[in-house]
């Protein structure tokens, strides 16, 4: 029967029919209450490029025409019923023994099981006739169609299965509505609005916990590494990443924007703007802030190197190679005139092959983006803005991370 299984699959990537998947996955939304449209889309599994093809085969040979939600050449979303669900079944027959036997087996098929237990309990919709559950895929980076295509790359970003600002997010804040959360359910604010008496006076007014047109980080992914430390919720929004295990976020001014984070073990008491890439071993000191790409006027977004330190209050508007130290309450921007002393430049210059040394001894920000080993500072006598090559050695403590 599995060898059936291999050839089912092999035949349909080979059929006229079969168009390759970036991701695709089967997701619960939310519907809003006035609108109709979908306010949040949640993917128990997200497959990614090559991931779980056999599984796309199966979805895709089981959709019901009838059930299309929308598609074009760059995606397409159908909603599951139950002639999809039995089909599906039926293909994944090889496996099911064990799927059922074994809880944390073939994932995409423990997904077909709890729609089945949905189909039982009368859930596939709502009570509009609505899909509350639907099969989704990306074929081409383009920009999102629909919500529930935006939530898969922003899944995608946060669980590293996509590269930080490897995915085209443009119209992303149009397509997502403003909405208030109350723990993982989102509320329109009109809805809100119309039934505020109601809802009060027959105290069945939802907790709003905020308001705004993303969930937050935790509301979607649970931490890939148990060494990830998030000690605020609202701290870090849906869509970032936060590397391979050490990171450590602490409350206060701290934040992580979507499509931003770090890759690896790192400290971060700052602010991590949309688009910020911060390396392993960097520490971003208290109320430090990092120049996103959303507003302000910024188009370069800037990376973060490794084993870099950026003071309390600090502001850095470019990016900084490995090793660079920021001090704190000062702010480096691309046009800030900095004063390198010719033995400095020196020293920089031979850890940064791509470095020119001025001999005005006058650098402005942008021509030392990028730079290793690099220490900024402000002199406290003169209020000069100088640099000079770094002879410190940044060091997470372990015990934190």
């Amino acid at each position: 029967m599995i060898e059936r299984f291999k050839n089912f699959v092999d035949n349909y990537q080979k059929s006229s029919a079969y168009k390759s998947p970036l991701g695709f996955g089967i997701a619960r939304v939310d519907i809003g209450q006035k609108s109709k449209k979908v306010l949040c889309a949640t993917y128990p599994v997200l497959n990614w490029i090559s991931e779980n093809l056999g599984s796309y085969a199966v979805f895709a040979n089981s959709l019901n025409p009838d059930a299309k939600i929308s598609e074009s050449e760059n995606e397409c979303v159908y909603g599951i019923d139950e002639s999809f669900i039995y089909k599906a079944l039926d293909l994944y027959t090889p496996f099911l023994i064990e799927s059922i036997q074994n809880k944390t087996s073939h994932k995409n098929i423990q997904i077909i099981l709890e729609l089945k237990k949905a189909m039982e309990e009368n859930r596939l919709k709502d009570n509009n006739g609505e899909f509350l559950f639907r099969f989704v895929v990306i074929y081409k980076d383009t920009k999102c169609e629909s919500v529930e295509s935006a939530y898969m790359k922003l899944l995608g970003l946060s669980l590293g299965k996509a590269k930080l600002r490897s995915l085209i997010l443009d119209g992303i804040f149009a397509l997502l509505q403003n909405v208030a959360w109350s723990g993982n359910k989102p509320y329109e604010l009109e809805w809100l609005r119309e039934n505020e008496i109601i809802l009060k006076m027959r105290n069945i007014y939802p907790k709003i916990d905020f308001v705004d047109k993303f969930p937050r980080y935790l509301m979607q992914i649970i931490p890939q590494y148990d060494n990830i430390r998030l000690l605020d919720t609202a701290k870090t929004r849906f869509g970032a990443y936060l590397g391979t295990g050490g990171y450590t976020q602490m409350p206060g001014a701290s934040y992580v924007n979507f499509n931003a984070g770090a890759e690896g073990v790192c400290m971060n008491e700052g602010r991590i703007s949309s688009s910020v890439i911060i390396g392993e071993g960097t520490d971003i000191g208290g109320g430090a802030s990092i120049l996103g790409v959303l507003s302000g006027g910024n188009s370069s977004p800037i990376s973060i190197g490794k084993n870099c330190l950026l003071g309390v209050n600090s502001s850095t508007g470019i990016s900084l190679g490995d090793g660079c130290i920021v001090d704190g309450g000062i702010a480096i921007l691309a046009g800030t005139i900095f004063e390198i002393q010719e033995t400095e430049a020196k020293k920089i210059s031979d850890i940064n092959k791509d470095f020119t040394i001025n001999q005005t001894n006058l650098y402005k920000g942008k021509e030392l983006s990028g730079k290793h080993g690099i220490h900024f500072r402000q002199d406290s006598i003169t209020g000069k803005m100088i640099a000079f090559r770094s002879n410190r050695k940044i060091e997470l403590n372990d015990m934190l991370h």
